[in-house]
């Protein structure tokens, strides 16, 4: 089955199946995994088998086609599960998805974005395996991304430096956030916007300066946009964001992590029968060692307890008016975020302890699973977080965000 021949029969009918079809292609991921890591190319063919496998289905509204019914996080539970599934298999790969998870929920929200467009990008995204980019940092750039007003559509201008999930090219899509400049030229108080560009437009300039440690195969390289012609429809202002929105994106963090540090133990635990060697000779083989029983029940407690956090938060997205207050939710989202990359960043940094010297050869790449957690772990402060959740726990209000955390 390709991409361009998927059939809505061929898609998942129920969201547990998306859970399901992820679970099933979490061998092939973890197979690919290392060769992404060790050539930090992009995961084009572990992409392609997530969009054969119609995952994002989760990710569309029912009106057009898709399985999203609810809320603006419907089917958090399910997705969250996929995404720790698919991240477990390779990091790189369940960021890329994600990725397009994030950017999907964002414009099929858009009260602004034309029905039309919205079904053309529900195609695509079902039936075509396409990527959408969060094109959205500017940090260390050139200044803020601007957009003009020409007959017919905006002209899109600037730098975007960290660009997640851009290395498939082609006809995939970056949301491209800007301010739209009036005659005034007042780049301040511009209104955001969005715009949607085709990665194959000739007026980008992808810089390919892609290479950290970890999420290797992310490409999250820099984009220059030179004056890019984007035509009306494809392009919208930015609405007010769901007042569930920071909560839930620290659940999809966290899921990111979680999926990492199981990831690792799973094959920490491989290796481990495979060799089936002890920690100390007196104990003849790993089956039969105390030691490595105990270092193996810590991990596997300590990774447990974070899934329930993060799928026990996710179940209240479903109807969240119903359960909490959207501050205590962001709180909520916090905590599950902090516990699953403590649990990740513990249990990906043992694994050698457990696997003895031999096992660092580059042919296993296990370290590749650390790396992967430490690099997506400083994509902000975890004592930052724990002081927006002390500071809640005192004042029992919501601090102010942009104290704690970029945004």
């Amino acid at each position: 089955m390709t991409t361009e021949l998927l059939r809505a029969t061929d898609l998942p009918a129920t969201r547990r199946e998306v859970v399901e079809r992820a679970r099933e292609l979490r061998p092939l991921l973890a197979e690919a995994g290392p060769g992404i890591d060790a050539t930090g190319a992009d995961p084009t063919a572990a992409m392609t088998l997530l969009g054969e496998a119609g995952l994002h289905r989760i990710n569309v509204p029912v009106e057009f086609g898709g399985l999203w019914d609810g809320p603006a996080f419907g089917g958090w539970r399910e997705l969250i599960e996929a995404q720790i599934e698919i991240c477990a298999g390779d990091g790189s790969t369940g960021q890329c998805w994600s990725t397009t998870t994030l950017v999907a929920r964002e414009l099929f929200t858009s009260d602004e974005l034309p029905r039309g467009t919205k079904r053309q990008l529900a195609d695509e995204l079902l039936y075509e395996g396409r990527r959408f980019v969060a094109s959205n940092a500017e940090t260390g750039g050139t200044g803020r991304v601007v957009g003009r007003r020409v007959p017919g559509g905006v002209v899109v201008s600037g730098t975007k430096t960290f660009n997640t999930n851009s290395g498939g090219g082609g006809r995939d899509i970056a949301s491209v956030s800007f301010a739209l400049v009036g005659e005034d030229g007042d780049v301040e108080t511009a209104p955001r916007w969005h715009a949607l560009v085709r990665l194959d437009d000739p007026a980008l300039e992808l810089l390919g300066d892609w290479d950290n440690m970890g999420q290797r195969g992310t490409v999250s390289q820099t984009i220059r946009y030179r004056d890019v012609f984007v035509p009306d429809g494809w392009h919208f202002r930015v609405h007010v964001a769901d007042p569930y929105f920071f909560g839930a994106v620290m659940l999809m963090h966290g899921a990111l992590l979680q999926g990492i540090g199981e990831g690792g133990f799973a094959a920490a635990v491989a290796h481990v029968q495979e060799l089936n060697r002890p920690s100390m000779p007196r104990f003849g083989t790993a089956t039969e060692d105390p030691l490595m029983h105990r270092q193996l029940g810590e991990m596997s407690s300590e990774l447990a307890a974070a899934r329930a956090l993060l799928l026990s938060v996710a179940d209240e997205l479903e109807a969240p008016e119903l359960v909490t207050r959207p501050e205590e939710m962001a709180i909520k989202g916090f905590r599950a975020k902090v516990a699953s990359t403590r649990a990740a960043l513990d249990v990906t940094a043992r694994i050698h302890d457990l696997t003895g010297a031999r096992s660092t050869a580059n042919r296993f790449r296990l370290d590749r699973f650390w790396r992967n957690a430490r690099t997506f772990g400083s994509h902000d402060s975890i004592d930052a977080k724990n002081a927006f959740v002390g500071a809640f726990e005192l004042a029992g209000a919501l601090p102010a965000i942009p104290d704690y955390i970029r945004v």
